[in-house]
């Protein structure tokens, strides 16, 4: 393991075990702080940050586009916070710290017997509505975790998210699709996180009037296995709380191919993720390059 390897592995370390510990005003002031610090130095990432909203909010001046990254930057610390300290709260802090709208698409689907596939882009903190989902619904699901490096870091979140009553499965290594195919057809919940897919599987997508890639997994699985597929999209209230609506089902087209009804489908979950980022920009948490033509100006392709 390099030097950077083991400083980044013992950063998060530092993080889950002594964030945790701060009581929660603290730790608040302490999110924000480190937020606020960040922003001033426009670093890559909010330099990224406010690239990504000048498309989601077309018009905006650099003021603008300024209050957003800064209020943005304090929502993804925000974010870090309550991630680190997830493990330590009671079940009632967990329970009362998510409101749910429409959640009926979710249990009217799962009383049914079908399995459910919610797809959610990076907004907000999708690992505390995993935590209300099995701590207040007590329903179980499955999602996927990046391989990420060092490999001790991934064991981190992957005991993080397990702690929280996830299974996780490994992004990489060709197995994660068929156990989450298993999973809905007996029934069960799968969550991914579906906004940025740069691979050469990724579907093209229209986002924001250019053209962006996202994955084809939530799709292909709806089609394969007959489960719902679930768009979700969350927000930070002004208070301690965090909101979110799942939306309505994403229908699998009656004609067409395969892959032409992949693409129609991802286009719908693109459709609606931009509607909730549209609404809370801010609570969208994307630092990294996302449109094609911000990967490659000339080919348009990573």
């Amino acid at each position: 393991m390099s030097a950077q390897d083991r400083l980044t592995d013992a950063l998060y370390g530092l993080g889950w075990s002594t964030v945790r510990k701060l009581p929660e005003p603290v730790a608040v002031r302490l999110g924000r702080t480190i937020a606020d610090l960040a922003w001033k130095q426009r670093g890559k990432g909010v330099q990224r940050l406010e690239r990504n909203y000048a498309r989601v909010v077309p018009g905006a001046g650099p003021d603008r586009l300024a209050e957003l990254s800064r209020a943005g930057m304090r929502s993804y610390l925000r974010y870090w916070m309550e991630s680190f300290r997830l493990p330590s709260w009671n079940r009632e802090r967990v329970e009362n710290g998510f409101v749910a709208k429409d959640l009926h698409h979710l249990t009217d689907g799962l009383d049914a017997g079908k399995g459910v596939v919610l797809a959610l882009p990076h907004l907000a903190n999708w690992d505390l509505a995993g935590a209300w989902v099995t701590t207040k619904l007590g329903i179980p699901f499955t999602t996927v975790a990046e391989r990420l490096k060092p490999e001790t870091l991934y064991d981190r979140f992957v005991a993080y998210r397990e702690g929280l009553g996830m299974e996780v499965l490994p992004h990489s290594g060709g197995t994660a699709f068929g156990t989450l195919a298993r999973r809905l057809r007996d029934g069960g919940l799968v969550c991914l996180v579906a906004d940025r897919d740069l691979s050469a599987s990724g579907v093209e997508v229209d986002f924001f009037g250019d053209t962006a890639r996202m994955p084809a997994g939530p799709a292909l699985l709806a089609q394969q296995t007959g489960a719902l597929l679930l768009p979700v999209t969350l927000w930070y209230d002004d208070s301690s709380l965090m909101r979110g609506r799942i939306h309505p089902p994403v229908e699998v087209p009656e004609s067409g191919t395969r892959a032409e009804k992949t693409s129609a489908m991802t286009q719908a979950l693109a459709d609606a993720f931009a509607t909730g980022i549209a609404d809370h920009p801010e609570d969208w948490h994307m630092l990294q390059r996302l449109w094609l033509a911000d990967l490659d100006p000339e080919k348009g392709r990573p």
